[in-house]
């Protein structure tokens, strides 16, 4: 069984990607559960919300689908990710390119024109839109940390916490994820600065597990211990 878990609060320019993503994935896989997420926090906090879908299921095994509200994968790609990460013990990323379609792509999409032949962006780096996990996988590694807040970060550290803690990188499949145009968040601001140096604590734990560890419970780092 597959439950689809996805991160979401109405947003005036997000309704049409949104309604186009779970219209997909009813497409693609059928009557799947697709759970709706959302938290109380008054900043909208993604990572809280793909926290708390997973956390719905009740069977640790179970696979589940965390896709953005924007964002649609391919059909192949995911059904790989699915059968792999039931039993991997790591989380599964269906895309070795995430394409940003934007303004016109969008159009083009909404047009019917398909999604491969609109215009689009290579976002290098990407590590977010669509995991594949199991609960006892994302709990493995702490899942993704709460204190990312508004826009920004959360996917890059949770990439360098699954890196550091369970010895490898999320395991990508060939194909790629197309996101849908929307109004884009504001890059700056006490939320933002505040992820920046969250983030930064990260880059700083990544290869060390204790001190992941210790970031990950909100403990101070571990001081230096003098040369003898």
């Amino acid at each position: 069984m597959v439950t689809i878990v996805i991160p979401w609060r109405p947003q005036p320019s997000r309704l049409a990607a949104f309604d186009a993503v779970v219209a997909w994935y009813r497409e693609e896989l059928g009557d799947v559960p697709v759970l709706i997420v959302d938290s109380d926090d008054d900043v909208f906090n993604l990572a809280r919300c793909r926290n708390l879908g997973v956390g719905r299921l009740a069977d640790p095994d179970e696979v589940v689908v965390i896709g953005d509200a924007d964002t649609i994968p391919e059909g192949g790609a995911l059904r790989e990710a699915i059968a792999a990460a039931a039993t991997s013990g790591r989380v599964h990323l269906p895309y070795t390119e995430y394409r940003w379609l934007g303004a016109a792509g969008t159009a083009q999409h909404a047009a019917g024109i398909p999604l491969a032949d609109c215009v689009h962006e290579v976002v290098r780096g990407a590590c977010s839109g669509v995991y594949v996990t199991t609960p006892a996988t994302w709990a493995s590694h702490g899942g993704q940390d709460e204190r990312f807040r508004g826009w920004g970060f959360e996917d890059a550290a949770w990439h360098v916490a699954h890196e550091t803690l369970l010895g490898e990188p999320p395991r990508r499949h060939e194909g790629r994820v197309f996101a849908l145009h929307h109004v884009a968040e504001l890059r700056e601001g006490p939320n933002y600065e505040a992820n920046a140096a969250l983030m930064a604590r990260y880059r700083a734990a990544a290869t060390l597990p204790a001190e992941m560890r210790r970031l990950l419970h909100g403990e101070a780092p571990a001081e230096a211990q003098p040369v003898e």
